[in-house]
């Protein structure tokens, strides 16, 4: 078994724009650095994060709203990444996330659906995603089991 280095917390803020995604998926693959996450590891943590920041800008922060901060703490555990986004923006509907469900490829592409394929790969990618309104932020957490030691 080899040791895995200890990161510390680490904090990343943005102000909501398809940029901000960009830039905040550079700064949080910069802080993991430490952990000398695989291609595979690196690419699981890149994806997951991905879809929940590009829903946040496209959802949360419509381009009809101002544009708000989004805030992303991770955590490096013995059980992998225990990553928190919050954000100022609208709720899910219903209160919680979309279930999300895998999509059909065998379709044109004029003909595939409109949303929900993100949540079923952040929920299939993810352990203990839980979400959560808290007035007047959104909290999303979530485990990816990587760098687990």
């Amino acid at each position: 078994m080899s040791l895995i280095s200890q990161l510390p917390v680490f904090r990343i803020s943005v102000q909501s724009s398809e940029m901000a995604v960009r830039e905040a998926l550079q700064k949080l693959l910069d802080g993991l650095g430490p952990l000398a996450l695989d291609v595979e590891e690196s690419g699981t943590v890149e994806l997951v994060m991905a879809e929940a920041l590009n829903n946040i800008v496209e959802h949360a922060y419509p381009p009809s709203d101002p544009a708000g901060p989004i805030h992303i703490t991770c955590m490096h555990a013995k059980d992998g990444l225990h990553l928190t986004v919050v954000d100022h923006g609208r709720g899910m509907p219903d209160g919680q996330t979309p279930l999300g469900a895998a999509a059909n490829l065998d379709v044109d592409l004029c003909d595939m659906p409109e949303g929900g394929f993100g949540w079923f790969l952040i929920k299939d990618l993810a352990k203990d995603v839980a979400y959560q309104r808290v007035e007047p932020e959104n909290h999303l957490t979530l485990r990816l089991a990587v760098a687990m030691s």
